[in-house]
C-alpha cells in the first residue's frame, strides 16, 4: 500500500458547523488565530483539537486574505478553499472594506445553518463549515495539510469538489436519518478530493513529508513502513530499504520529517491501533501484534507514551473529549 492512501484510509474526519453565510455589501468577517486551551464536558483541558476550516463561494464574489500571503486573492463562483487550524483570515467584499464581525458573532446571530450580515448590497453566499481529525497531532496527516488550499473553480476536480460541498451542505441542513452517518463520510471525501487535487498540482512535493514520499530513497522506506507496519522495524533495516548506510539515512529523514526514522513508525503504528481499538472486535494482544508488538504490555507503554493514555482508557473516553474541544471553533 502506498503511504498516501494508507495515511487516507486510516484517518476518519468529522464535519460540524456547517452553515451557509449570506453576506450583503459591505460586508466583512475575520477570524484571528487563536490557540487557547479548550475545556472538555469532563472537566479536562486540552490543547485545541486538530482542525481545518473550509469554504466555498457558491454566488457571487468576494475577497480573501490569508495569513502569510501579501496580497488579497478574489474568489467567485465556485473557488473553494481550506485552511489549517491557527491561520488567520479575511473575507470581504471589498480589499478596502475593514471587517466588522468575527466568524464567532456572524454564528452566534445565525438562524439554524444560516448565518447573515452586511449592509443590503449585492449578495454573496458561501457554503462554510469545520472538519475536525482525531487524533490529527500524529505527524503524517498534519504534514499532509499546508496552512491553505486554494481550489478554483476553473481547475481540475473542482466540480467534484463543489458537488460534494453542496451534499454536505444538504445533508447537514435537513437532518435526515442517517444524515449524521452521510455527511462524516462526504466529509472525508471532500478533505481528501482537496488535498488529492492538491497533490496533484505539485504545490506541496518540496516540503515536508509529501517532499519525503516523492523522494527516491525516503519514498521507498516509507513505503514499506506503511506496507507492513508490523514488521520488526530498525533504522538499519530501513536504511538498508532505501539503498543507504544508517548514518546517513537517519540524518536525511529528520531533516524532511523533523523526526527519527523509530518515531516515526512508533506514532504510525499507533495511529492503526486506534483505528484498530475503535473497531472493538480484537484482544487488546491481537492489535499489538498486528502493529508490530509481541506483548500487550510493551504495546500499552507506546500507546500510552505517543497518545497519552493506555488502550482501555482510550477505549472507555471514546475519544469524545478531543472531538468535543473543538466544536465552538469561529469558522
Amino acid at each position: 500500500m502506498d503511504p498516501i492512501t494508507d495515511i487516507f484510509k486510516t484517518m476518519h474526519v468529522t464535519a460540524f458547523g456547517l452553515h451557509r453565510l449570506e453576506a450583503t455589501v459591505p460586508w466583512g468577517v475575520k477570524q484571528e488565530n487563536r490557540s487557547e486551551e479548550k475545556v472538555t464536558p469532563s472537566g479536562k483541558k486540552t490543547p485545541p483539537a486538530d482542525l481545518a476550516h473550509f469554504a466555498m463561494l457558491s454566488r457571487g464574489s468576494c475577497w480573501l486574505s490569508v495569513e502569510g500571503i501579501a496580497e488579497p486573492i478574489p474568489l467567485s463562483g465556485g473557488d473553494c478553499f481550506l485552511v489549517a487550524k491557527g491561520t488567520s483570515i479575511v473575507l470581504r467584499d471589498s480589499p478596502r472594506t475593514r471587517p466588522k464581525w468575527t466568524f464567532r458573532e456572524i454564528g452566534a446571530l445565525a438562524n439554524g445553518n444560516v448565518a447573515q450580515c452586511g449592509g443590503g448590497g449585492a449578495p454573496t453566499t458561501i457554503v462554510c463549515g469545520s472538519l475536525s481529525f482525531d487524533r490529527a497531532s500524529l505527524k503524517p496527516i498534519t504534514q499532509l495539510l499546508p496552512s491553505f488550499i486554494l481550489m478554483k473553480a476553473d481547475e481540475e476536480r473542482t466540480l467534484a469538489l463543489h458537488n460534494t460541498v453542496q451534499a454536505l451542505a444538504s445533508e447537514m441542513a435537513v437532518q435526515a436519518p442517517g444524515s449524521e452517518v452521510v455527511a462524516t463520510r462526504l466529509a472525508e471525501v471532500l478533505f481528501i478530493q482537496v488535498l488529492r487535487a492538491h497533490i496533484a498540482l505539485g504545490q506541496q512535493r518540496n516540503k515536508g513529508w509529501l517532499r519525503a514520499i516523492f523522494d527516491p530513497q525516503m519514498g521507498v522506506a516509507l513505503s514499506a513502513v506503511h506496507d507492513s507496519v508490523s514488521a520488526a522495524w530498525t533504522v538499519e533495516s530501513l536504511a538498508a530499504a532505501a539503498g543507504m548506510s544508517r548514518s546517513a539515512f537517519a540524518v536525511r529523514f529528520k531533516e524532511l520529517l523533523g523526526q527519527t526514522p523509530m518515531e516515526y513508525v512508533t506514532e504510525w503504528r499507533m495511529q492503526k491501533a486506534m483505528q484498530l481499538l475503535q473497531q472493538r472486535d480484537k484482544k487488546l494482544i491481537d492489535v499489538a501484534r498486528l502493529v508490530g508488538y509481541e506483548s500487550d504490555a510493551a504495546f500499552s507503554k507506546a500507546f500510552k507514551r505517543v497518545v497519552g493514555v493506555n488502550p482501555g482508557e482510550y477505549l472507555k473516553r471514546g475519544f469524545e473529549d478531543h472531538r468535543n474541544a473543538g466544536m465552538t471553533e469561529d469558522f
